[in-house]
């Protein structure tokens, strides 16, 4: 795919070993990097949407597959901005997609960018998604579409679905897990600088977490 190959051109020639082992040792060790940092791997992408001309193209899932397959975190990144500046292109179609990504090579770096932009995007255009599809991640046994679940509303503000975020909230409420609690009171506290009563209402109402409960309360009065 030829596409691939320009990115995988620009990106080995800014290959530095120097960056690869603490950027990995970051993430846990979790993937290999080609020590890439976002200014650099941003600008390197920039120039190849301009000479590529894939932005005034349909959508390329090929292109996100393929990426999402390689080796070296970075590109997994390249896919994620391609992805963010496709989002106008998106349909409900695409969802399946995005299920795909959160559950391969997941971890919190690639998954909390697929829950704001595309999965918040298509849920957002097409709201039938949601008890089609998204509702039943909240429940899944793979943690990280449950933390999309409760994530996808992040960037709505006055259009979030108070009812749904508090619902799924408490569905997870219980977890032990601290990528869901992390969550919870991530999503608690974006959602209170729309509704500070309502978020504090909801936490004075409802038994969380401790982590969750320092995350959500901290901008509220």
């Amino acid at each position: 795919m030829q596409l691939i190959k320009e990115i995988v051109a620009l990106f080995e020639a800014n290959r530095n070993y120097a960056n690869a082992e603490p950027m990995a040792k970051y993430m846990k060790n979790q993937f290999p990097f080609l020590g890439i940092k976002t200014p650099v791997r941003k600008a390197l992408m920039q120039k190849f949407f301009r000479t590529s001309g894939i932005l005034q193209s349909p959508f390329q899932e090929a292109l996100v597959v393929a990426l999402w397959e390689k080796e070296e975190r970075e590109y997994q990144y390249a896919a994620l901005d391609y992805l963010k500046r496709s989002l106008p292109k998106l349909t409900k179609n695409d969802l399946p997609l995005m299920q795909k990504l959160i559950t391969t090579k997941s971890w919190w770096d690639t998954v909390d960018t697929l829950a704001q932009h595309p999965v918040g995007t298509i849920a957002l255009k097409y709201p039938e998604v949601i008890p089609e599809t998204i509702f039943a991640w909240a429940q899944s046994e793979n943690m990280w579409l449950r933390r999309t679940a409760i994530l996808f509303q992040l960037k709505y503000k006055a259009k979030t679905d108070e009812k749904l975020l508090y619902e799924i909230i408490k569905q997870n409420a219980h977890s032990k897990e601290f990528f869901l609690q992390k969550a919870i009171g991530w999503a608690l506290r974006e959602y209170s600088k729309t509704n500070p009563d309502s978020v504090k209402k909801f936490i004075m109402e409802n038994e969380l977490p401790k982590l969750s409960l320092r995350e959500g309360s901290k901008y509220l009065p």
